[in-house]
């Protein structure tokens, strides 16, 4: 039976895609143009179901109230780019094109593609249980790549901009370095080829994190209490990890969506209340500049921690990390 998701994607693929492949003799990519316009129709789903749940909530609970939420809206744009815009069909077709060549080259030297079920045969005929695996496999790895782009100055330098938001809400989540986006990509497409994700489900396993991502950077006095905080990351638990740092504190809560990761490794902090957040460390375009400067300024502070980081090591000293 045809979704209302179905048919807004056929109707985007018949009557924008594929005329616009045609135009630009590009009809090769015909095939992808249904699971690319399924993409952005979740995107879009997904930003409406955000701003319904999360508006909502900032209105009710916020922590803070501005006079200029110029800021904000520069968040905005990020999301609208990340969630709708060119980024999901990178994504889509990047993933569709990594998984074809893995896959080709390894049974043409007569191995089997990597699957979870090939792993685990209980997984067999239980996609529901397989999807929940997924999640889960994927938000681990997420919380280590999250704590090294802490860890690595070069890539805090990106992940930088993330945090010189101070004036965080739900839109924030979207509000990364282009390069640090490519990262994290590249990042979750190896992960997802090893366990063997279809194409048509990683977006959506992309789609369902990142709601729960957006939710926990809302500008809310929101916890889900003493066990509720400690199965999902409420926005409470996030905010502690955007807090401005005061002297001789570490960063903390580098979950993404559970945080039972950084109960396990000792990173998590419930204790912090909703702290102020932003990095003072970051030049000021980093946190109020438009689009274009905030990207411009992130690059500077990106080619600054290298030059830093080879200089240390010509002069024999110990490779520089984040002081988060």
């Amino acid at each position: 039976m045809l979704t209302l998701f179905d048919l807004a994607a056929g109707w985007i693929q018949g009557n924008v895609l594929v005329p616009l492949l045609y135009q630009f003799d590009l009809m090769e990519w015909e095939d992808l143009a249904y699971g690319w316009a399924l993409f952005v129709v979740y995107g879009a789903a997904q930003v409406a179901l955000t701003f319904a749940v999360c508006l909502p909530l900032e209105r009710w609970r916020p922590v803070e109230h501005w006079p200029d939420r110029k800021a904000v809206a520069v968040d905005v744009l990020y999301t609208v780019i990340s969630r709708v815009g060119i980024l999901p069909l990178v994504t889509f077709v990047g993933f569709y094109q990594a998984q074809v060549a893995l896959n080709g080259f390894l049974t043409d030297h007569g191995w089997v593609p990597p699957t979870l079920e090939r792993a685990l045969p209980f997984l067999l005929g239980h996609p529901v249980l397989t999807f929940l695996l997924y999640v889960l496999i994927l938000d681990y790895s997420d919380y280590w790549r999250h704590r090294l782009s802490h860890r690595i100055r070069p890539w805090w330098a990106l992940h930088s901009l993330h945090h010189a938001q101070r004036q965080m809400t739900f839109w924030s989540d979207d509000r990364n370095h282009l390069l640090d986006d490519v990262i994290s990509f590249l990042w979750f497409t190896a992960v997802a080829l090893l366990i063997g994700i279809p194409p048509l489900q990683f977006p959506l396993l992309v789609l369902v994190l990142r709601f729960f991502e957006s939710l926990s950077h809302a500008n809310a006095r929101v916890s889900f209490g003493w066990l509720g905080d400690r199965l999902l990351i409420s926005p409470r638990f996030h905010r502690a990890h955007h807090g401005v740092l005061a002297a001789g504190q570490r960063s903390c809560n580098y979950g993404a969506n559970l945080p039972w990761w950084d109960m396990l490794h000792g990173t998590a902090d419930f204790s912090r209340a909703y702290a102020e957040t932003g990095d003072p460390s970051g030049e000021e375009a980093l946190a109020t500049g438009g689009y274009l400067a905030q990207q411009w300024a992130g690059l500077r502070r990106f080619g600054r921690a290298v030059m830093r980081r080879r200089a240390n090591k010509t002069q024999g000293g110990a490779p520089a990390l984040s002081r988060r």
